[in-house]
């Protein structure tokens, strides 16, 4: 959600449905001939389907009274049961569903609309619902045709969207997909989309047989079919990448600029913007980890290295990140979404609004502007759980607040889902769109299993209630490699909550996030204490065990273990 468009390409987009793997979709636009002749009409996408199991969408357009709460409802022809939702609380009676309103989303004016999701099972066929009602009334249901001249809100006419995956299916990498479906039970995941990282200079035209990135569009294109698609790619090559830790430690040196704009940036800005791709929605994860090391990590900081203050006095991350931005957004059918850290990294006063004044400084270098940024991803390979429910940073304790546990240390977020609302609002305020978009990496926050609380912690102390309810088991919230006990998070999907264009798996779950002990390689990566299980930690940690999993290989390489681990502990769980 970044660039101005048309009024129409906007109301579009607004109604544009949840993106995934594959479906079928049926989409009313307001405006269409006979779309005001009945009081509502009802959107239902399959967003992924994996023959046992299925994620969908479903957007309600009001055209009648405003209403202060709604229910819609419908039935199967098939044996699809419903397993979980969101954004509705939805009950299943035999073939019957009912979908009503959360208290946050049941003012439904009149020509506004509202959208939710759901899991569901089912066996045999799985086809769409003929009939939807909204609180009684029979809604319109629109497969799109409706003489629209121009139904595509972006695509192949160059036109942008508010937001990318409304609407569209997402790239499956078949690398991944191929790993995933190897393991036992992975083909319950092997379908759902996930991030294609460029880590060097060779990833560009493939490594050791592997796809390059022109393989990777090609195939987008197959999976694109006659509909929309997104593919998503993680620039990920700075100069003294990564200068806080030592796993993920890129080829180019500290001075390497040049090399970084003409054989990175440069060939991949030239590819992407080849007609022949024109018509993928190519979104863009820029440089992740880079800029809040410029925060956090240097000057008189406790957690400060050499390393970081080198990258910070040469500027080669703002320049790089500023670069990248510009030549990327050269292609109209380009998305950039600058990393933003995560809660635990930038959500405390002092690193929350220097963080954001720091983004719009490398959003504005190398010729690049705030147009070329679409939006920001949190938590992009990291472990924050999305939305903490037994606990939030208003809740007390006998007179204390949270914020004083050892857990929250004064941080003014507890959870992903609201440290992404609000950096937004703070990204705004400093002079970034005010209709930029964040996305959220769910790959490995689900944190379910049986170590998952079912309610609060014990109000013996404010420690005792928030490390009794937090979904998020890790010793530490600094602790960042092969979490033991992480689980799989919310799969996927569009528009899941107000300023969020998507929840995504930018980390391909089941890579490695670096070794467990020192692996020579020729990827540049190094040995970061933090992934071996027996380091007793760092400033960063508070000199807490690290939490990582044993017996890992370097940083992206498949890692069987932790993949079996976060299928186990999913939530929502794996069918």
């Amino acid at each position: 959600m970044s660039r101005t468009t048309s009024t129409r390409t906007a109301l579009l987009a607004a109604l544009a449905l949840v993106a995934g793997g594959t479906g079928t979709a049926l989409a009313a636009v307001p405006g269409d001939l006979g779309a005001t002749a009945v009081p509502c009409t009802v959107a239902y996408q399959v967003q992924n389907d994996w023959g046992s199991g299925f994620t969908a969408s479903v957007t309600v357009t009001n055209n009648g009274a405003a209403k202060n709460n709604w229910s819609v409802k419908w039935s199967y022809a098939g044996n699809q049961r419903v397993t979980n939702a969101w954004n509705a609380r939805v009950t299943q009676s035999g073939a019957d569903v009912t979908a009503a309103n959360e208290s946050y989303n049941g003012t439904l004016s009149t020509g506004g609309s509202a959208t939710f999701g759901f899991q569901g099972t089912y066996s045999g066929s799985n086809a769409v619902p003929a009939t939807f009602t909204l609180d009684g009334v029979t809604c319109n249901v629109d497969d799109g045709g409706g003489g629209d001249p121009d139904p595509d809100p972006g695509g192949g006419t160059g036109d942008r969207v508010d937001n990318p995956y409304a609407g569209a299916k997402v790239y499956v990498n078949p690398e991944w997909s191929a790993n995933a479906a190897a393991e036992p039970g992975g083909s319950r995941v092997a379908n759902q989309p996930t991030g294609v990282w460029l880590d060097r200079i060779a990833a560009i035209n493939g490594v050791n047989g592997g796809m390059g990135l022109r393989d990777h569009l090609d195939e987008a294109l197959v999976q694109k079919g006659s509909g929309e698609l997104v593919i998503q790619l993680v620039i990920y090559n700075l100069p003294g990448r990564d200068c806080s830790a030592l796993a993920s430690n890129g080829e180019l040196g500290p001075t390497e600029i040049d090399r970084y704009k003409t054989e990175y940036i440069d060939p991949i800005a030239a590819i992407l913007a080849d007609p022949k791709y024109a018509d993928l929605r190519i979104v863009t994860t820029v440089e992740i980890d880079s800029l809040p090391n410029l925060v956090t990590n240097t000057g008189s900081r406790p957690t400060a290295t050499p390393e970081c203050d080198v990258m910070k006095a040469n500027g080669n991350y703002v320049k790089g990140v500023g670069y990248a931005l510009n030549k990327l957004a050269d292609a109209g059918n380009v998305y950039n979404y600058v990393d933003a850290g995560h809660h635990g990294w930038i959500g405390w006063d002092d690193n929350f609004a220097p963080s954001a004044q720091l983004f719009k400084e490398a959003a504005t270098a190398e010729g690049a502007t705030v147009d070329d940024v679409h939006g920001f991803i949190t938590n992009t390979a990291n472990y924050s759980a999305l939305k903490e429910e037994n606990f939030t940073i208003n809740s007390t304790v006998n007179g204390t607040s949270v914020r004083q546990s050892k857990w929250v240390d004064w941080n003014r977020y507890v959870d992903e889902l609201s440290f992404a609302q609000a950096f937004r609002n703070q990204l705004v305020s400093v002079g970034f769109n005010s209709n930029i978009g964040m996305l959220i990496d769910t790959s490995r926050n689900g944190w379910g299993g049986s170590a998952r609380p079912t309610g609060p912690g014990a109000t013996t102390s404010v420690d005792t209630y928030v490390d009794g309810g937090r979904y998020d088991r890790r010793i530490h919230i600094g602790n960042w490699c092969n979490q033991a006990g992480a689980g799989l998070g919310e799969r996927p999907q569009a528009s899941p909550a107000a300023g969020i264009d998507a929840y995504v798996w930018m980390k391909p779950p089941g890579e490695s996030d670096g070794s467990s002990k020192a692996i020579p390689n020729d990827e540049g990566k190094g040995f970061d204490q933090m992934c071996d299980p027996a380091f007793g930690g760092t400033p960063r940690n508070g000199y807490n065990k690290t939490g990582a999993l044993a017996d890992a290989p370097i940083s992206g390489k498949w890692f069987s273990a932790q993949f079996q681990q976060l299928m186990q502990n999913a939530y929502p769980p794996l069918p």
